[in-house]
Parts: C-alpha cells; structure tokens; sequence
C-alpha cells in the first residue's frame, strides 16, 4: 500500500471525467485507488504498486510545479504500455525543449533518450514508427536552438519522392508540386512559432524548407539540418547530405524504415547508414518503437500487430 498527497491538485484532471484516468491506471497495473481528503491510496502487489507510484507521482509533481500536462499530455502518459518510462527523466528541462510558443517535453522514456542524443551529439539518427515524435521533437530542438542563439539558421528537408507518383507528372510550377510533400514541416514549425516571426524568418532564410536536391553543394555552417522521412534516400543521397555539415551545426536524420517508397531494387540510405557510421565518435542511432507512440492508444497495437506480421512473413521465408 502507498500513499501519495494530492493537496492543492486539481482533481478533475488528474482523476479525468468519471475517474476515468484512475480507471485505466487501476486496469493496466492491477492495482485499486482510493482518494480521502488530500491521499490517494494505491493498493495492491509490491511490484504493480511501484510502477502505479512512479506514474501518479510524476503526474502529481507535474501538476504541483508547473507547467500542468494538457489532456492529450495527460492521457499519453497514462496510455503508455507495457513499460513505464523513467518519469524523473521527463520531468526535468534537460529533456525538454523550450520554443517561442511553447515548452515541449519528452513524453516516453525513448522520447528522452533521443533528446538527450541531440543536445551530445552533431549528427544523431531517429529511426522509428509513425507518430512517435521524431520529426516534431527534432523540429521543436531546432527552434529551441535559434530562439537561444546556439545556432543561426534551420533547414529542414526531405526527399521529394511520393509513393506512386513522378513530380515530373504533376501539374503546376515545381514550387506547387514540393508544397504538400514538405507541408508536415510547415505544420510543425507552425506549432512552435508565431505566424509573423515564422514568415519573418523564411523571408530571410533564416529558416529554409526545401527538397533534399536542394542541398548538392552547400556548406551549412551554424545550422541546425533536418533531414526527414530519410527511408526514401538511397546511399549516395545520404551521404550527400550528411556531408553538407559545417562548423558549429547538428543535424538529424529521421525515418522509418518500414515505409520506404523506394524501388525494390533500390536500397535506402537510413538502412545502409547504421552499417557504415555506428561507432563514431559524435554521431548516434537512437531507435523509437510502439512503447513510443503518442497519438491514439490504437496506433500502438496497430503497429506492433504488423511488427508481428513482418516478422513472421521474414520467419516463414527463411524457412521455406
């Protein structure tokens, strides 16, 4: 048994409409929760009462210190499975990044790891399903780095390559036809900045959206570099833009490597890239997976249920 002090707390949103937070909490651990006055009463085994603990108590010291996690924040946390995350480590601002709009912070355990690679490394690898924050976060440290000086300009870039489609067969100028392609980078800078600073700063370059094409033959000195959705790179593109790095820049690398839109024949960058760089000195390879999901709860099963159909489709081919 183990009680946790819920005064000055705002009940609603730690225990959710109907008690619903604590409903699912009770479910996922095993455990019962009781509240009298200003205690909340976990019961139940040693070990489920732990990992109940360290979930509410992050909660709770969130909610007490400011800032207060949002619904979506709240449920995320709550929703995580099977492992609880280490929620000290997502408390603190070393694995947070501090926007002109917002604070964005680290909501799973990998989440956090892979933040802390950014701030240690100049070059770092996200590989990883859809909706776990790996183009979000990367954008949210790029901005965090301009708004504190650390860097004097961002370029974010993808490789313009649609699945079932040739840009070339596309109507419109070569502007209209990139646009949509590069939208979910606008999306995200949108997210973290004001429309007048944002527009301000595209206008002097100070934060460039582009095609990876548009990378041949720069040097990027003082840059923060996203490259995204990097699966649909080949090799040589690959190294291409790792070595438009210059002096006093970062850059990160994002993708899954399950969605390529590359031809069969065709090997993707992202997968040869651990082969040739893993163990170097300022470069890491941080891998994200379902426990780091943060949209609906069912993405999570939805991914993990087609981790398990690859895996024994590779299984039954290698024995046939």
């Amino acid at each position: 048994m183990k009680d946790i002090s819920i005064s000055g707390i705002d009940r609603l949103s730690l225990f959710g409409r109907n008690d619903q937070h604590l409903a699912h909490i009770e479910k996922k651990y095993g455990v019962s929760l009781v509240a009298r006055g200003d205690k909340l009463t976990l019961k139940g085994p040693d070990a489920s009462v732990r990992e109940a603990d360290g979930l509410l108590t992050h909660l709770v010291e969130r909610m007490r210190h400011g800032p207060t996690p949002d619904e979506k924040e709240l449920r995320d946390l709550i929703h995580q499975s099977p492992n609880p995350p280490q929620y000290d480590q997502l408390a603190d601002d070393k694995h947070a990044a501090n926007t002109y709009k917002a604070t964005i912070r680290a909501r799973t355990a990998g989440q956090a790891q892979y933040l802390e690679s950014i701030d240690n490394n100049d070059i770092v690898f996200a590989i990883g399903p859809a909706g776990t924050g790996k183009t979000y976060l990367a954008v949210a440290m790029a901005v965090a780095a301009l708004k504190q000086k650390q860097i004097s300009r961002i370029l974010l870039a993808r490789p313009a390559v649609e699945a079932g489609e040739k840009l070339g067969f596309l109507p419109g100028s070569f502007e209209d036809k990139v646009d949509p392609y590069l939208r979910p980078l606008y999306d995200a800078l949108q997210d973290l900045m004001e429309p007048e600073r944002l527009r301000r700063m595209q206008d002097m370059k100070i934060i460039e959206v582009v095609p990876l094409a548009y990378m041949r033959g720069r040097t990027l000195n003082e840059s923060f570099i996203i490259l995204d959705e990097a699966q649909n790179t080949t090799p040589q593109q690959m190294k291409m833009f790792l070595t438009r790095l210059g002096s006093h820049s970062k850059a990160v690398v994002t993708g899954d490597v399950t969605q390529t839109d590359l031809s069969e024949d065709q090997p993707s960058g992202l997968v040869v890239a651990p082969k040739i760089l893993t163990g170097i000195s300022g470069l890491a390879f941080v891998r994200l997976n379902e426990r780091d999901v943060v949209r609906n709860p069912l993405v999570q099963k939805i991914i993990k249920a087609y981790d398990t159909y690859e895996e024994a489709q590779v299984a039954q081919a290698n024995s046939g």
